[in-house]
């Protein structure tokens, strides 16, 4: 089984919430959407600025528990990267992600990921649209390391309404598999449906399911609460 997930996001907080990006590797085991004319987001979104801020509720799919909420905000931002501070209300500790401009996973003090984990976006946003994952993910404390490679299609457009409002969204399908590079029979894979919102630069809903040697390890869900600028 793969040892609790730090939810985040990641991720899904990955949160890259969170789900997938704060994954410890496991240890060693013997309805449609709505139709609508596809347009193009790129116009829509905004540039990220140090102080925006997005919390999410963490939901365990697996027995609908509520088990936290998370704060991503912004702490700075180069040509290059997006640093994000992820704090869980009434719990110690503050973790530290790295994202690429198009909200990639590079570093989230758990992973380090080459070129990135692959679970953000790329422009243009239309129905159809597709695109592969490739790199190497390099667990920082046991130095053990993976290779990943999956897919992420965007499958539609939705009104998703959540405790932060309403908003139209892309809703992006993503599946990739890890495998240990000692040992390719050791891996795990992730099936995440993103539903992202040019308007906030962001997704508004998360759900991702990691599993191990065919069973399921973590079903998670983020959904957005609250937002703002600073």
């Amino acid at each position: 089984m793969l040892p609790k997930i730090f939810v985040s996001i990641c991720l899904l907080l990955s949160l890259h919430a969170v789900a997938l990006a704060q994954t410890a590797p496991p240890k060693d085991m013997s309805a449609g959407p709505s139709a609508t004319e596809p347009t193009d987001s790129s116009e829509s979104i905004e540039q990220p600025m140090t102080g925006d801020h997005w919390t999410y509720e963490v939901r365990d799919e697996i027995t609908g528990e509520l088990t936290s909420t998370a704060t991503n905000t912004i702490t700075d931002v180069t040509p290059a990267e997006i640093a994000v501070r992820l704090q869980f209300l009434g719990k110690p500790g503050i973790s530290y992600l790295i994202y690429d401009h198009s909200w990639n996973v590079k570093d989230n003090q758990i992973w380090k990921y080459s070129p990135n984990d692959g679970t953000g976006i790329k422009l243009p946003l239309k129905v159809g649209n597709n695109w592969s994952i490739q790199g190497s993910a390099l667990f920082n404390t046991r130095g053990v390391s993976y290779k990943r490679s999956g897919s992420s299609k965007v499958v539609g457009q939705e009104s998703i309404t959540t405790g932060a409002g309403t908003f139209d969204t892309f809703k992006i399908e993503t599946s990739s598999i890890d495998r240990n590079t000692s040992d390719p029979t050791k891996k795990f894979e992730l099936a995440m449906t993103t539903w992202y919102a040019p308007s906030i630069d962001h997704w508004v809903k998360r759900v991702s399911k990691v599993s191990s040697n065919g069973h399921v390890d973590r079903h998670d869900s983020v959904e957005l609460v609250e937002y703002g600028r600073r």
